[in-house]
């Protein structure tokens, strides 16, 4: 049933003993995280419009919440439904409808004259957001090297974050053009519905280069293209051991059933603890409120006295520092391991939320909203900043990699498909009730310290490395009962 990634999701076609040079992998690997890059854009870019839109259609905080987090159950449908689509009509087919999703709501949501009409082109693009959540990495998984398998799996979350600067930096460039986001830009339309429109380029981008890179290997042996794969093989690894690569392929493929939420039970009953491992790791990710930085920060810190432009400002900043701690991850991830990056990450989220937490919580109210002072204003950009660097650098792409590698073969695909749901909908969540939060700062960032304390404890307990392991040896070495 649906719900799953694609079975290619899991291995790469690739062992250990391949000596390619990779280069052609790195490039296609480059090409495929395009899609993270819109994943972040179109997930960042209502940033800039929130206050426009709560202003513009007079909507309420839930309303306001609901609109912001739409995109959201969109993803989530994506995520779900993606795996069993790419298995059907291949990678890159299902790379180029995320790309027009995107297109169109783009175009929608910028020419939206309700707010319904926001909500639905929202979720049409985050269904496109959903799937490039899975097909990206999928596609990946199976043309990369299994030597620099974690890297290549980490370029996902670099484009992410990527896409998340361009969006805001984007967003603050057409305020400053407009002076203002609700002001006129061009042809009579004001700046945060060009804020949505400009998606369009990155869209017709990406959709163009997928046709410059080729069909996963593995999907084009399930389908008995034969000659085909033998021809993205050579392309990835020159003329070695192809016969040996495509044996193992057609082996693994003979020894894989049809994906199911049956999958995910123990013969005994109940579900494999490794399955709960990845949820929890999917929800922890997103209930540290990492994403009320990108979606809220402008009107976040506009509530607390900064001025529009130099709450743009800071969001601009605050994304160039996740790309820049993306980087640190990439650098690290395969030399010191996953864990290890999780547990530092954990530390740091929960000391920078708990700062956080008690100065907004014990900052003077003024019109029922928190006042920053001159210590505690920059005491909180501090933080706050500090608190992306110990998420970028852990939990935003670790999360990402290890989902795509902790479960065994046999269970992969559903496993991978319910944590990439169970990640959109505490994302959903999370974002949809801050609206509500915005009087009580203290309350809602003590309450993402305390996710942040308990995902250290989470990883501390049941999280296990798994740096240097085959995935096809998890299903032995990997922490699954039964």
């Amino acid at each position: 049933m649906a719900g799953q990634g694609p079975s290619s999701d899991a291995p790469s076609v690739f062992g250990d003993e391949d000596d390619g040079s990779g280069r052609g992998a790195v490039r296609i690997a480059s090409v495929a995280a395009l899609g993270g890059l819109l994943f972040g854009y179109d997930s960042a870019v209502i940033n800039g419009a929130v206050k426009s839109i709560e202003n513009h259609f007079r909507i309420d905080s839930f309303t306001l919440g609901f609109a912001v987090a739409s995109a959201l159950l969109g993803a989530a449908a994506g995520a779900m439904t993606a795996g069993r689509l790419a298995d059907r009509i291949g990678r890159i087919a299902v790379m180029k409808i995320a790309a027009v999703l995107f297109f169109i709501s783009a175009l929608g949501a910028g020419l939206a004259t309700n707010v319904w009409m926001i909500v639905a082109f929202r979720v049409i693009g985050g269904v496109g957001v959903g799937v490039a959540s899975v097909i990206a990495p999928a596609y990946i998984a199976e043309t990369s090297p299994a030597r620099i398998r974690g890297r290549l799996g980490s370029l996902q979350q670099l484009a992410i974050v990527t896409g998340i600067f361009l969006s805001l930096a984007i967003d603050a460039l057409l305020a400053r053009l407009a002076g203002g986001a609700d002001k006129e830009l061009w042809l009579g339309l004001e700046a945060w519905r060009w804020m949505f429109l400009l998606m369009a380029v990155p869209s017709v981008v990406y959709g163009l280069l997928t046709f410059t890179i080729p069909e996963s290997p593995r999907y084009l042996v399930a389908t008995h293209r034969i000659p085909e794969a033998r021809k993205v093989l050579t392309l990835l690894l020159g003329e070695k051991n192809l016969d040996i690569t495509i044996d193992r392929i057609q082996r693994t493929l003979a020894g894989e059933t049809k994906p199911s939420w049956r999958d995910l039970r123990k013969p005994t009953g109940g579900i494999y603890s490794i399955v709960w491992v990845g949820l929890g790791l999917s929800i922890f990710q997103q209930f540290v409120g990492i994403n009320v930085i990108f979606y809220y920060s402008n009107v976040l810190w506009e509530a607390v006295g900064f001025d529009e432009s130099q709450s743009f400002l800071i969001t601009v900043i605050t994304s160039i520092v996740n790309i820049a701690t993306t980087l640190i991850a990439i650098a690290l991830i395969d030399r010191i391991g996953r864990k290890p990056l999780l547990l530092i990450g954990s530390a740091g989220m929960a000391i920078t939320l708990a700062t956080m937490a008690f100065i907004f919580g014990t900052a003077e109210q003024v019109n029922g909203a928190p006042q920053l002072g001159d210590v505690s204003g920059p005491v909180a950009l501090v933080a706050a900043n500090l608190f992306v660097v110990a998420f970028g650098m852990s939990w935003g792409p670790v999360v990402w990699v290890l989902l795509g590698e902790m479960f065994p073969n046999r269970i992969r695909a559903a496993a991978l498909g319910l944590a990439a749901a169970g990640q959109w909908t505490a994302n959903w969540l999370i974002t949809v009730t801050f609206p509500g939060l915005r009087d009580v700062l203290g309350v809602a960032y003590g309450f993402y310290a305390l996710c942040a304390a308990l995902s250290f404890a989470f990883v501390w307990i049941w999280v296990k490395e798994t740096k240097g392991r085959n995935l096809e040896d998890m299903h032995t070495e990997g922490p699954v009962d039964g």
